[in-house]
């Protein structure tokens, strides 16, 4: 009983909004997800707190994981939307923990919600895999926001390994009560030093190959040298 009573007060607090009907489900949705595990929410749940219909709910959202979709992409653009030309002349490291720590910054009245994500993904495998896809899309915008080649194949991987990257830092931080976010930014800066080492260790295997590359043509030029000068 409690617990309905929890939903209901969640709902009618988002069907008062009068913001736009997608932003309304998002809120609503949310506010359900704060208070129960991902899989036990209904869509008539969600329309309920929302103000909406269910006809107007599918027609907006296919289902909770295009509402979480659609919630990084707001993350996504308000993150971009904040850029500080100040950080330019700084490191790419220092570059990208700006901007990992605006998007906490911006997630910060979404933690209760994080963490029953969070504890859903540890118990779901494939729900952990459809959000890591949400994250990789994300996560390619945060490293263009901070000026850092995120193009073809290798900025994929670099997009995913930064995914990996802050969701561990996102276990920090849903438990980091610290107004000043002390440990969820040391856990960020340990977690790109880390980063860092790893993509030099990857830079220096993608250039050994190269590097035997070159160094296999030039002995063939210099064999088809040796060969030509004898015909001659």
């Amino acid at each position: 009983m409690a617990r309905k009573s929890r939903r209901k007060r969640a709902a009618q607090s988002s069907a008062a909004s009068s913001a736009p009907p997608r932003e309304r489900v998002i809120e609503a949705f949310f506010a359900l997800l704060a208070q129960n595990r991902i899989e036990e929410i209904e869509p008539s749940e969600i329309a309920s707190g929302a103000g909406v219909s269910l006809a107007e709910l599918r027609e907006m959202f296919g289902s909770p994981l295009a509402i979480l979709s659609a919630h990084a992409k707001e993350i996504d653009r308000q993150v971009l939307a904040a850029g500080d030309a100040d950080m330019a002349e700084e490191s790419p490291r220092e570059r990208l923990f700006d901007v990992l720590m605006r998007r906490i910054e911006i997630l910060e009245p979404r933690k209760p919600a994080v963490q029953s994500l969070l504890r859903s993904c540890r118990r779901d495998p494939g729900l952990a895999m459809a959000l890591n896809g949400i994250a990789v899309r994300s996560h390619y915008w945060m490293l263009a926001a901070a000026n850092i080649d995120a193009a073809g194949p290798r900025g994929m991987l670099r997009a995913q390994g930064l995914a990996m990257l802050f969701a561990s830092v996102l276990r920090v931080w849903v438990d980091d009560d610290d107004p000043g976010r002390a440990r969820t930014m040391s856990a960020l800066d340990r977690a790109l030093a880390r980063a860092q080492r790893w993509s030099g260790f990857c830079e220096e295997l993608c250039r050994i190959p190269r590097r035997f590359g070159r160094r296999g043509r030039r002995r063939r030029d210099f064999d088809e040298g040796d060969e030509e000068t004898v015909a001659v």
